[in-house]
């Protein structure tokens, strides 16, 4: 347990005074019961390929460390360290993105993973929040004056991260980086014009992803006419839910989860519902909201554009992952593979967003005396 006297003038003490302690307690509890769901969720899936029955929770457990390290270390950063920190991990990941698409292996139709020895990476993660950061600062930059074609260079690299998920392909990330973009550039002074136009993109965008991609096409179908076609998983994660009721079986007690794919993963909500209850779906929940809420009410208190602008996006990113994760799973919307942030297993999803907490909150700390967005 930490504990700094409110003169300290080390840099931790300095940060422990400035960080947004709530906010980084609820990301730290969102991780202990990811571990928790893990451990109760990952034993069936362990079994079904014939590794140990705890695997995915020791790997879990392990990324853990280096994830709350990430938090930390990143927290520390000003604001022109997390500029510089986000350029880098942008240029990065768009290198590891390619390589992905050129020699990475296909999975399941989609080729997004690429191994480095024993270590298995998804670029795509490192680029959401990196891209979130970068576009905030570029947006930032002529709002505030400077002579940047701010729209211009956020749109091309939005449309070059897009493009390369598209290859891959990985529509709904895609989705999530447009929204990140179209969200900073509504706050940075867009016209309602623009807006209407953009949205009406995102319909057009969505039906020709439809005809061009079966898979997404294979997902709508079964979300619109489910008995007509497959939909084994989410029947099985329906099943978790009636299963589980309001109190739940209790934990390791689960029986649909011993025959529910990804449950370690996409489907981890699906076995917290079945041995945790309704209760433990809603309190999850709450912690999710409180996250989003507490970072928007910390940018209220902002009037750095970059900061504003960046963070916003970090929110939005996060925010929609947790919904689209959670709304597919309960069938609200058609699948997608979208880890539910901190508590799905999955290395690279962890550290990413690990990555983007740390930016958030060293983003959203105290900055007494700074008032320039170029500081």
């Amino acid at each position: 347990m930490m504990h700094f006297a409110r003169n300290d003038t080390s840099i931790l003490g300095n940060w422990w005074w400035t960080v947004d302690r709530w906010l980084l307690g609820a990301v730290v509890l969102l991780g202990a019961l990811g571990l928790l769901l893990t451990t109760t969720a990952s034993p069936p899936v362990a079994e079904r390929i014939n590794v140990d029955s705890f695997h995915f929770v020791k790997k879990q457990a392990f990324m853990l460390g280096p994830a709350l390290f990430t938090i930390i270390g990143v927290s520390l950063l000003n604001l022109k360290q997390i500029r510089r920190l986000s350029l880098a991990v942008f240029i990065g990941a768009l290198v590891l993105m390619v390589a992905t698409i050129l020699f990475g292996a296909e999975i399941k139709g989609a080729t997004r993973w690429i191994s480095f020895g024993g270590l298995t990476i998804q670029p795509s993660e490192f680029a959401k929040p990196a891209f979130a950061v970068l576009a905030g600062w570029i947006l930032a930059a002529r709002r505030m004056g400077e002579d940047v074609p701010g729209y211009a260079i956020s749109a091309a690299l939005c449309v070059l991260v897009v493009g390369l998920l598209a290859l891959q392909p990985d529509i709904g990330q895609a989705f999530v980086v447009c929204s990140i973009w179209f969200t900073q550039l509504f706050i940075a002074g867009l016209s309602m014009s623009f807006v209407i136009f953009a949205v009406l993109g995102g319909l057009a965008a969505l039906v020709a992803a439809y005809y061009i991609f079966p898979h997404v096409a294979s997902r709508i179908d079964r979300f619109l006419d489910p008995a007509a076609h497959d939909s084994y998983q989410i029947d099985k994660a329906m099943e978790a839910f009636q299963s589980g009721g309001i109190m739940g079986r209790g934990p390791g007690e689960g029986i649909v989860k011993q025959s529910l794919p990804d449950g370690h993963a996409d489907f981890i909500f699906a076995v917290a519902g079945e041995e945790f209850g309704l209760f433990a779906c809603m309190f999850i929940v709450v912690i999710f909201i409180f996250v989003v809420v507490r970072g928007f009410s910390r940018l209220l208190q902002d009037n750095d554009m970059f900061v504003v602008l960046a963070a916003t996006g970090l929110i939005v990113q996060f925010a929609l992952q947790a919904l689209v994760n959670m709304a597919s799973t309960l069938s609200l919307i058609p699948t997608k593979g979208m880890t539910l942030p901190f508590i799905s297993y999955g290395g690279s999803s962890l550290l990413a967003l690990a990555l983007g907490m740390g930016m958030l909150l060293a983003l959203t700390r105290r900055r007494p005396g700074i008032a320039s967005w170029r500081d």
